[in-house]
């Protein structure tokens, strides 16, 4: 059987960790930050993990991802 291939856009935008959950950037943070409250762009640091139906998706996009 020859190989699968790997979606590039996924493999740049996220990670999978230890436990196999998949890990993405914050979305909504790129532009227009003036608009948005105080506490939606501190709780928007860093990473999120995403949600169960969401990284199926993901996990499709990516078949050897660990």
């Amino acid at each position: 059987m020859p190989k699968m291939k790997t979606k590039s856009s996924a493999k740049k935008r996220f990670k999978v960790t230890a436990s196999g959950r998949v890990k993405a950037g914050q979305a909504g943070k790129r532009h227009g930050m003036i608009k948005r409250t105080t506490k939606f762009i501190r709780t928007a640091r860093g990473t999120t993990i995403l949600s169960a139906p969401d990284e199926k998706i993901v996990k499709g996009y990516m078949p050897y991802a660990r």
